[in-house]
This record gives C-alpha cells, structure tokens and sequence, in this order.
C-alpha cells in the first residue's frame, strides 16, 4: 500500500513548494496588519498611562517565547495546520477539539474588528454621516465578494504591506523632525514611553493583553507549510515574523508615544469614543494635517479591507470543513452553491454576524479575540512539552530538558500571565463560550465515547484548496 494525493473537491491539485523564506514572512506581515499600531494607540495608552512601547515589548517577549515553540512543533509535524492541529496530534483529540472551538472566537469576531476599524476611517473622514451606513456598506461589499470567489488574496497583501510601511516610515520621519521642533516629548531619545513615573507593572500587563491582538496572524504562516521550498525554513520564518512586526509596533509605539506623552489629547472634552475606536485618523490628523491624515487612514484603510476579505474567508471555510465533518448541521454549513462554487450560507452569516459592528467598540471586541488567541498559544507551548518531553520521551539531557521543558513552560506562564489579565468582560464571555464548547463536545462524542472529528480550516473545501494524502491499495 502506498500513499497517493487525492483531491478533497473537484479540479483539486497537488500544492507547490514555491514559496521561500520571505514570501512566507511577507504574508505573515500582511496578515498582522503593521497599521493596526495606530488603531489601538489611544487604549493603550490610556491603560498603560502612557507606556504603550513598554506594553509592546512585553507582548513582543511573550510571542518570541510562543513563536519558537509554533518552530518546534510545526517542525515536527510539518503538515499544513494551526494550533489545534498540534495540540490535537500531541495531546489528546478532545482537547485539541476545545482549543479550536476556543480559536473559534477569533475567526469569528475578526471580520467583525476589521469592520469596526473601516467604520472608525470613513466616520473620521465623514463626520456627518451616521456610522451604522458604512457598517452596512462595508458589511454588502466584503460579503458579495467573498460570495463570488473565495481565492486568496496574497499578491494583493504584499502590495498593500509595502505600500502601508513606506507611509509608517514617512510617519516616523515627520514625528522626529516634529519632536527636533519642540513638539510632543521635545526628544527623540527618552526612557519615558518605557518607564516613567505612575507606570505600573499591572497596568503594562493590561496594555499587553490588548496588544497581543496585534500580533495576531504571526501563527497563519503554519498553514503554509505545505508550499515553503524547504520545510526547515518554516521555525525560522514564525520568528522572523514575530521580531520584524514587533520591531515595526515598537518603533511606531515609541515615537507616537514621545509625540503624544498624553492620551486625552485623543479625548476631546472627555469623549471616550475617540478612544475606545481607533485612532489612526486623529494621529494622522494631528501630526500632518488633512494630508497625512488622508494618507496615514488610506494605507490602513486599504490593510484592513484586505484582512478583512481574508479574514471573512477564512472563517467560512472553518464553518464549511466543520460543516463537512458533520460538526455543525452538515446540510446547512456544508453546503456549497453550484453556480458561485462558494459556501454562500456560512459567508452571509459572517457577514450578518459583522452588522453588530453597529454597537460595539474596538476593545472589547479586540478583548474577546485575546481570549481565544491566548489560549491557543498557551496549548502550543504545552504541545511542545507533550510532543517531544513525553511522547517522543526528550526529557533526559540538560538540552532537551532546556528546549522541551523550560522553555514552553516559560511561555506557557507568560501567555497564561497575560490570559488572566485580560478585560473581566472578556474572561465572562470566553469562558461561557468554552463551557458551551464542552457541552457540545459531550453531546457529539455521545458522553466523550466517541472520537471527535476534526476541523482544520487547512482542509481542502473547493477546486484550488489543499489536499490530504489518502491511502490506495494498489494491489
């Protein structure tokens, strides 16, 4: 017997190995969305009193930690896949079950940040007009073009990477020459957006929790372990990506902070709103006028639209592959429609789920999304320890006990340290969603007698989607 690819859908075909080194870090940059720095800016700064770089470099370290542990284990199981499929592999199906349902929340509530970020651009843009029609508007064109095609957008990505960091190099320059002029901070070189009088450990931890949404979409680039030239390159590529969008949050942080030392210059007569939504607009405004602003909100503008249509993509596959599985009611969310070739209920669900863009504010749904993200992390260090210290028994010289132990253990506690900091509506609202989650895993697995099915988004679902290996008895 031996093993032949064999296409999950029609006009299925074999993935290519052509993508190298930096296309693979370019596309985990893109997913990031480097502008996103500027959106949450006036939050964090609040939060933190001042402090967001320091806020930025403790989430920098806790990702590092989890970024070389995705490295271990996506080596060691090379296929195509996400945290779940890891934990799944090396800890227990249930389990991996749980944090996927867990990782659920992101996908599902990311379409919806995106939203409120474009909403935050044109309501800045377009005082007069209510923000509830661009919520709609948005809602009508990402969902009608998901609905036609469900390609990816990499090659658009890149575009828009490039384009969004030579404006956040053109924003620091302006924000230096500002700072040589006496505005802001009056220096370019202060220990002050770091430490300064009133900062507080809990209060940097706080910001951290809402940074870490920042980081976000460095772990996407496991799924394309299947297409790197070389698999090796895959550890490496995770970190780069970790350290160079890292590098560009913290450099933007540091010179917006010395710019702004105050967060209730973004607060206008105490309105909290300008706050709690992004602040890209009101950044760009007071630092370059009309034009920087209109520039500085065009290269989010234009991030945001392509994560936004990535990300509405993602999580209707997800809902397909689990419709599929029979996971969730397979006649409903794994239907695929005939003429669009597309699974057209799962995208017009995310995009009526997106309307309630309408009410909420950036952070709280940026909290709800940490929930899930932290949690996937935590397990993934832990999956290193399962793999290699227990299954694969590397738990006996002082290197293996270094890389299989102490190190996920320490990333497991600082992703755990930074979980229970995380906003008290956030803890009520993902722990409801992961006892559901159990509840539901009870009613599947008949009482966890049964073995629960998997539901990678990796799974191919149309023509042009991965494929799995099959086994063929060619006698």
């Amino acid at each position: 017997m031996t093993m032949k690819t064999k296409p999950l859908a029609q006009g299925g075909g074999t993935l290519k190995r052509n993508l190298g080194l930096w296309a693979i870090v370019g596309l985990g940059l893109g997913y990031m969305t480097p502008t996103v720095v500027f959106d949450t800016f006036g939050m964090v700064a609040r939060d933190t009193d001042n402090a967001v770089p320091a806020a930025y470099f403790v989430a920098l370290i806790v990702m590092v930690f989890t970024a070389i542990s995705y490295g271990k284990i996506s080596a060691a199981i090379p296929s195509a896949g996400s945290a779940y499929t890891y934990v799944r592999e090396s800890i227990h199906p249930n389990v991996g079950f749980m944090v996927g349902w867990t990782s659920l929340i992101d996908y599902v509530l990311l379409p919806m940040v995106n939203c409120l970020i474009i909403r935050s651009y044109l309501e800045a843009m377009f005082p007069d007009i209510p923000g509830w029609i661009w919520v709609v508007l948005y809602c009508i064109l990402v969902t009608s073009v998901i609905y036609l095609t469900m390609r990816g957008t990499s090659n658009l990505n890149m575009i828009l990477l490039v384009f969004s960091i030579i404006v956040m190099i053109v924003f620091v320059v302006l924000v230096v020459a500002q700072l040589g002029q006496g505005e802001g901070a009056a220096t370019a070189i202060s220990a002050a957006p770091f430490l300064h009088d009133g900062v507080t450990m809990g209060a940097v931890l706080m910001g951290a929790t809402i940074v870490c949404f920042s980081f976000i979409g460095f772990d996407a680039v496991t799924m394309y372990a299947e297409e790197a030239k070389d698999p090796k390159i895959m550890p490496k590529a995770i970190l780069l990506t970790v350290l160079i969008g890292g590098g560009i949050f913290l450099v933007a942080s540091y010179v917006s902070q010395l710019r702004f030392p105050d967060w209730n210059e973004f607060a206008p007569g105490g309105d909290m709103q300008f706050v709690e939504d992004s602040t890209l607009p009101i950044i760009g405004q007071l630092v370059g006028g009309d034009v920087l602003m209109a520039v500085l909100t065009a290269a989010g503008f234009c991030a945001t639209l392509a994560s936004g249509l990535a990300s509405h993509a993602s999580v209707s596959r997800m809902l397909l592959v689990m419709g599929r599985n029979n996971v969730l009611p397979q006649k409903v969310f794994g239907y695929i429609n005939p003429r669009t070739h597309t699974p057209t209920f799962n995208i017009v669900l995310v995009g009526a789920i997106c309307l309630l863009a309408i009410p909420f504010t950036l952070e709280l749904i940026a909290a709800w999304i940490n929930y899930g993200a932290l949690i996937a992390f935590t397990f993934v260090n832990i999956s290193v320890f399962a793999w290699f210290a227990i299954r694969k028994g590397r738990r006996h010289t002082p290197r293996d006990i270094f890389n299989y132990i102490v190190m996920p253990a320490i990333g497991m506690l600082l992703t755990g340290l930074l979980w229970v900091n995380l906003h008290p509506d956030a803890l009520i609202g993902g722990i409801t969603w992961t006892v559901l989650g159990v509840i539901y895993l009870a009613v599947i697995t008949k009482g966890f007698q049964q073995k629960v099915v998997a539901f990678d988004e990796n799974q191919a679902v149309t023509g042009y989607n991965k494929v799995i290996k099959v086994p063929i008895d060619e006698s």
